[in-house]
Parts: structure tokens; C-alpha cells; sequence
């Protein structure tokens, strides 16, 4: 067989997950991923996105825009579910297409993966210096305007976006307790966040502000949904700390499908408050709920909100760096890397060279570059990664169909055809520059694969 066709068997992703040298600590219960789900997820994106694209390009019909990643985003994540208590390793998509489908397209999979949590990271630093600069206006501090730019928009280095991932960097490096209890406390405040806009805004709706629902028609709610798509990027990053999440095939299932319900809940009704109480055509704005809320009057409540989204962007810049980390762990340690990434900390049992590397290559990006040239390059990472995932699930249901499974996708012959249809639309409907960008990332990719990935797999040795 050729070696770009070697798989792992499921045993063999078990075993390695076992050795000492490269062996995490179980620390995260049910509630503690749940959160790690809800924190890696929403961003500035869920206060952000329902306005600009409203105004761009799908009307109120973003709120149907939000609904339709979120039916892809669950049908996808019913696959990361039975994948995830199949196979209870770190890797989440990589692993499952290394055990399904191949090390080629393993390696692919990884390798955009990095690419997705990485720069995640970067475009939520870069929305939370944003923040940070408001408010220190709103305060009567003015910071220096070269230190809060990117090269782009006349700047020097975006300093608060630096420092913010330098803060994120140390509590990953600290240990996945403290990760976890971080998270959690950012976490809860972000969703108390959400639970006062839609608590406020909810008495100013006027269905009015509603019509025409779609005023660009079925097209342009699918260029929403494919845009709005990346504020649902982000919740497969927990399948990436299995092996440091306590009994995986219990745990995964609760935590994941019931982030990502109460996640879908979120964006739609946050968006529908948001479009009923402003007019879409209004919403250009870069803090369109911020807007909404001082539009009618609640000045006061914009100011709260931009203050508890400085705390939530800090979990979600935690949640997707640390993915990045473990995926790129799980390559060094399969030897597609060189191995000493995948080395781990002796008593934290983090890592360190994996995060050190995410987090540089994130600060380095945050600091130079502007929020749309990230945001962009971010999307099709994971729309890919969803797409072999699920592609993963059908496939081992015909080669191991006796393989133990906790959890079993319902009406596989369902919800595998919205995930794969789905996820192959919305990555139609990305704008072609994006493909331009991945395709040189990709390049890249193939470049280190051949020179060292196909000849130092640990699989076949």
C-alpha cells in the first residue's frame, strides 16, 4: 500500500495515547468542557457579526444565516461525538482521519487545523485589543496609536493584542487546571453578557425592523450563513484534550452537544434582538449590539457589555490556542513532526514546545496584521475539517462497523449528508481570495509532508 494511504488502527491510537513520555492528566469534568465549548466558541463574533452582515449581505435573514450554520455545525458535531468515543485521543479531526481515511489526508487535516486555531487566536486578540483601546478612551487614556495598529492601517505593532496572548500563553503553560478553571470564570461572564442583551434588548423589538426578511435574497442568507459560520468555528477543539478530560465517552457526548445546542440558541436569538431592535441598514457599525443598546437610550448598557467581552474573548483566545497545541502535539508525537514538539512538561505534563510555537506564531500574526485578513483565512480551515470528519464517520461505519461505540450518530443517513453537503456549500460561498491564501498554506503543507512527514512516521516504523 502506499504510504500515503497508511492508517492507524484504533488500538494503536489508544497505545499511544498511553505512553508515559508523552502522557497528559485527566483534570476536566462534564461542566469544565461544556464551558471549554462555550468559551472557545463565542467571541466578539456573536456581538459583532449579526450586524455586519445583516448590512452586507443577508438583511434579517441573518438570523436564518445563523440558524443554518448551526443545523451544519450540529450535524457535524454528532460525528465528532461518535468519532471522539471511539477513538478518546487528542487529534480530534487529524486522528480521526489518520485512523478512517489516511495519513495524506491525516496530515492535510492537521495541518489545517493548525492553520484554523491558530489564526482563530490571532483574529480574536486583534477584536479584543480593539476593546481594550475603547475602553481605555472611554476612561480619558489614549494609547499610543502606532502600538494599537496593524502595519496595514499605518501602525507599528498592535501591543494590547501582544500582551493579551502573553496572558493566554501563561495559563496554558501553567497546566490544564488552571486552563479549565480560567475558562470557566471568562466563560460565565460572557454568557452573562448574552443573557443581559437579550434580557434588555428583548423590550425594544419592533417586528417592523424585520421586513423585508430577506432582502438579498436565498443567496445572500447563504453568503451569511457562511460568514457567520466562523463564529460557530471553535467547538471541535475540545475533541483535542481527550486524553486530559475525565471518563472521555461519558463526558464528550453532554459536553459537546449540549455546547453547541445552547450555542445555536445563542447566536439566533441574539441575532434577532439585535435586527429588531435597530433597522439592518444602521448596523455598519464595528459594535453594532453596543450600538443597538445606545440607540435606545441604554448607554450605560453598552458600556457593561463592551467591559464583560474584554473578560469572554480572553477564554475564547485560550480555548483555540490551546487546540492548536494539542493538534500540533499529536503530529510531532506520530512522528509527522520532529518529536520533540510533542514533549511534555515533567510535572505540568503540558507541551511546552507545542504552545510555545502556537502562541508565538499568534502573536506574531495578531501584532502585523488586520482582523479582516485573519477572519478570512480562518473559515475554511474548519469547514474543511468538518467535511473529512464526518466523510471519517461514514467511512468507519463500513470498515469497523463492530467497533465499541458510546455514542452512534442517529439517522447517519441524514445528518452525514447535511454535515458534508453542508459544510461543502458554505465553503463555496467563501470569497476566492481565501482560497488563494489556503491553497499557498496547503502548498506549504505538502512541502514539509514530503520532506520529512512520509519519512518519519512513527507508523512506519
Amino acid at each position: 500500500m502506499s504510504p500515503f494511504w497508511r492508517k492507524k488502527t484504533v488500538e494503536e491510537a489508544r497505545e499511544l495515547a498511553e505512553e508515559r513520555e508523552y502522557k497528559l492528566k485527566r483534570e476536566l469534568g462534564p461542566l469544565q468542557l461544556m464551558l471549554l465549548v462555550l468559551g472557545s466558541t463565542i467571541g466578539a463574533g456573536i456581538f459583532v457579526l449579526p450586524g455586519t452582515v445583516a448590512h452586507h449581505y443577508a438583511g434579517p435573514g441573518v438570523i436564518a444565516s445563523f440558524a443554518l450554520s448551526g443545523l451544519v455545525t450540529i450535524a457535524v458535531g454528532l460525528a465528532y461525538v461518535e468519532f471522539a468515543s471511539m477513538v478518546p485521543v487528542a487529534g480530534s479531526a487529524y486522528t480521526y482521519a489518520y485512523v478512517a481515511l489516511g495519513e495524506i489526508l491525516a496530515w492535510i487535516v492537521g495541518w489545517d487545523l493548525i492553520f484554523e486555531f491558530t489564526v482563530i487566536t490571532s483574529t480574536v486578540a486583534v477584536g479584543w485589543s480593539g476593546y481594550v483601546v475603547e475602553i481605555a478612551r472611554s476612561a480619558g487614556l489614549s494609547l499610543p496609536e502606532p502600538l494599537t495598529r496593524d502595519l496595514a492601517h499605518g501602525g507599528i505593532v498592535n501591543l494590547p493584542a501582544v500582551l493579551g496572548l502573553l496572558l493566554v500563553a501563561s495559563i496554558a503553560l501553567a497546566g490544564i487546571r488552571l486552563v479549565g478553571q480560567a475558562n470557566a470564570l471568562f466563560t460565565w461572564i460572557k454568557v452573562a453578557a448574552i443573557l443581559f442583551f437579550i434580557a434588555v434588548g428583548v423590550g425594544y423589538v419592533d417586528p417592523a425592523h424585520w421586513q423585508p426578511f430577506a432582502p438579498y435574497g436565498l443567496s445572500g442568507i447563504l453568503t451569511g450563513a457562511a460568514l457567520v459560520f466562523f463564529a460557530y468555528t471553535g467547538f471541535d477543539g475540545v475533541t483535542t484534550v481527550l486524553e486530559e478530560v475525565k471518563n472521555p465517552q461519558r463526558t464528550i457526548p453532554i459536553a459537546l452537544l449540549g455546547g453547541l445546542i445552547l450555542l445555536t440558541l445563542f447566536y439566533v436569538v441574539v441575532a434577532a434582538v439585535m435586527l429588531g431592535m435597530v433597522p439592518y441598514t444602521d448596523l455598519d457599525v464595528p459594535d453594532p449590539a453596543a450600538y443597538a443598546l445606545a440607540r435606545v437610550g441604554i448607554r450605560w448598557g453598552s458600556a457593561l457589555l463592551s467591559a464583560a467581552v474584554v473578560f469572554g474573548l480572553i477564554a475564547t483566545m485560550l480555548g483555540n490556542g490551546l487546540s492548536a497545541t494539542r493538534i500540533l502535539f499529536a503530529l510531532g508525537r506520530d512522528g509527522l513532526l520532529p518529536p520533540a514538539i510533542a514533549r511534555v512538561h515533567p510535572t505540568r505534563r503540558v507541551p511546552t514546545m507545542a504552545t510555545v510555537l502556537v502562541f508565538g506564531t499568534s502573536i506574531i500574526l495578531a501584532g502585523f496584521l488586520s482582523i479582516g485578513e485573519l477572519a478570512e483565512l480562518a473559515n475554511i480551515g474548519g469547514l474543511s475539517a468538518f467535511l473529512l470528519t464526518t466523510v471519517s464517520v461514514v467511512v468507519m461505519r463500513f470498515r469497523r462497523p463492530d467497533e465499541p461505540r458510546v455514542f452512534k450518530v442517529p439517522a447517519l443517513w441524514l445528518f452525514a449528508p447535511i454535515g458534508i453537503v453542508g459544510s461543502l456549500v458554505l465553503i463555496a460561498s467563501l470569497p476566492a481570495v481565501t482560497f488563494v491564501r489556503f491553497g499557498l498554506w496547503l502548498l506549504l503543507g505538502l512541502v514539509v509532508y514530503f520532506g520529512y512527514g512520509i519519512r518519519h512516521a512513527r507508523i512506519a516504523r
